[in-house]
């Protein structure tokens, strides 16, 4: 083997300082489970002031999808996890895709072999299963494992098709230390001799992980409980190259139910899905971030900076976490109230202007009177289409036992404040309160009695964000008295 292509590509592995990655696959959009391991190797990285990367597995051809990559990228600067290292951005251990990593593995395969820690395989598969590749015959029955490495090394040169193969111990046991589920020991004789590269000369994914874990040197190591089985065969690995094992930091998955975990294929929201039904960025990572992890006390909203002050490892939890989408909408409902009301009228905007044409409604003030009554984005225009179009409406809605109304005094009512609305010479919020409230005192009513019918007239629904007052401002007087006679009109002929 070259020694010196290994010892130059050692000195390039940055020491020092915290190294954490996120590397996903490029299989779809981002899910939920996903964001939370990168949000928590973030934050393990930013806390101690290291260093977060973003790493591309795509070595797994049959599951790429065109575009994946870029949709986690952006899926991470939206979250506000920027990571310093990454396929575009570059760093001191490029490149930071797999696929453009694959010169690497073989050499560190075949050094495996030369140690006899690993052997070349010539077996044919009994059926390709399509993950591990070629890895699903009975390994002790494999006459490869025991073959003198300069005849196997032969049949290689020789051209002949091959695997590589890690020759796990027989006898004995392999303990992998987590920093969330302690000691975890696992008997040798259950382990197989897993593939590391595969017929093709691609590697396995992990056999890859393990590669490029360490030569971009990596120290924390956070990932899902599913990995858990394999961590042995991990420090396998790392022995028999003499490498340093990183801190494995295992999380919990992310469920639906008690049974089953979250699944885009059986309708799961993923991270885009969850914009897109009007979540904000924040209130996600929020809620996200407490999918198995208590930063304990009373403490619910945090923000990114919050999280990096009060997170800590031993808050992560070994169970499920149940993914509940009535908390997240209380999240992002008070995400929302706590908007400036600028922002927020920034991104409500696309979402009224989806359902309002009309040029003389004020944006800014129907986003003013939703803030306070909006949970997510999404609902916006089927809350305010009013607005635009008065909708159809049955008169029974002037019915109102709290506010002392039925269809005869609610027409008193209209034709009361109509007079008071035709004598104003301002329209201002202030004006129209202090007209009805005047009109209201004149006929010894109460408030309600005189603002409930004018807010059916004026929207034609029973809830609206902003009372009557708000809706006659934006509406504008015109548009106020127009439908305030149709109001009228209804109620002459019911």
């Amino acid at each position: 083997m070259d020694k010196k292509w290994f010892d130059e590509l050692e000195a390039k592995i940055p020491t020092g300082k915290v190294r954490t990655r996120f590397a996903p696959s490029p299989t779809g959009y981002m899910h939920v489970g996903g964001l939370r391991t990168a949000l928590y190797a973030y934050l393990v990285a930013k806390k101690d002031n290291g260093t977060f990367i973003l790493r591309i597995e795509d070595t797994d051809m049959a599951r790429f999808v065109e575009g994946a990559t870029e949709i986690i990228i952006k899926t991470l600067n939206d979250a506000g996890l920027v990571y310093d290292e990454g396929p575009d951005i570059g760093g001191p251990v490029a490149p930071y895709t797999q696929s453009e990593r694959l010169e690497l593995y073989r050499p560190y395969a075949e050094l495996l072999c030369e140690k006899g820690a690993a052997y070349y395989c010539f077996c044919e598969p009994k059926e390709d299963d399509g993950n591990e590749g070629d890895n699903n015959f009975e390994i002790k029955d494999d006459p490869c494992r025991d073959m003198p490495y300069e005849s196997s090394k032969n049949r290689v040169d020789a051209g002949d098709p091959f695997v590589v193969r890690m020759k796990a111990p027989r006898d004995g046991e392999t303990t992998v230390v987590d920093a969330v589920f302690g000691e975890v020991t696992t008997p040798n004789k259950t382990l197989d001799d897993m593939v590391l590269l595969k017929r093709d000369g691609y590697p396995t994914y992990n056999f890859a992980n393990v590669i490029d874990d360490h030569l971009m040197g990596i120290t924390h190591v956070m990932r899902g409980s599913e990995y858990i089985s394999s961590a042995p065969k991990y420090n396998l690995l790392y022995e028999a190259f003499g490498w340093e094992i990183p801190v494995y930091i295992t999380v919990s998955p992310v469920m639906r139910d008690a049974q089953n975990k979250l699944s885009k294929r059986h309708g799961d929201p993923t991270y885009d899905d969850l914009l897109n039904q009007g979540y904000l960025p924040e209130a996600v990572l929020n809620y996200v971030a407490l999918l198995g992890w208590s930063p304990g006390g009373e403490q619910e909203m945090f923000t990114l900076k919050d999280m990096l002050e009060v997170f800590d490892i031993s808050g992560i939890s070994k169970s499920p976490a149940i993914f509940d989408m009535d908390k997240l909408l209380h999240f992002n409902s008070e995400y929302i109230r706590a908007l400036p009301e600028e922002e927020f009228a920034k991104i409500a905007k696309p979402y009224i202007c989806s359902v309002i044409t009309n040029e003389n409604i004020q944006i800014n003030e129907v986003a003013r009177i939703l803030q306070a009554r909006c949970e997510k984005l999404s609902d916006i225009p089927e809350k305010i289409d009013f607005f635009e179009t008065l909708p159809e409406y049955d008169t029974e809605l002037f019915v109102h036992k709290k506010s002392k109304t039925d269809k005869m005094i609610s027409r008193d009512m209209l034709i009361a404040g109509k007079k008071a609305f035709s004598s104003l010479t301002e329209w201002t919020i202030e004006t129209i309160h202090e007209a009805l409230i005047n009109t209201a005192l004149s006929l010894e009513v109460k408030n309600a009695t005189l603002m409930w019918p004018v807010r059916i007239a004026t929207a034609g629904k029973a809830v609206t964000p902003g009372g009557a007052v708000d809706i006659c401002y934006i509406l504008g007087r015109d548009e106020t008295l127009r439908r305030i006679d149709v109001g009228i009109e209804k109620l002459t002929e019911s």
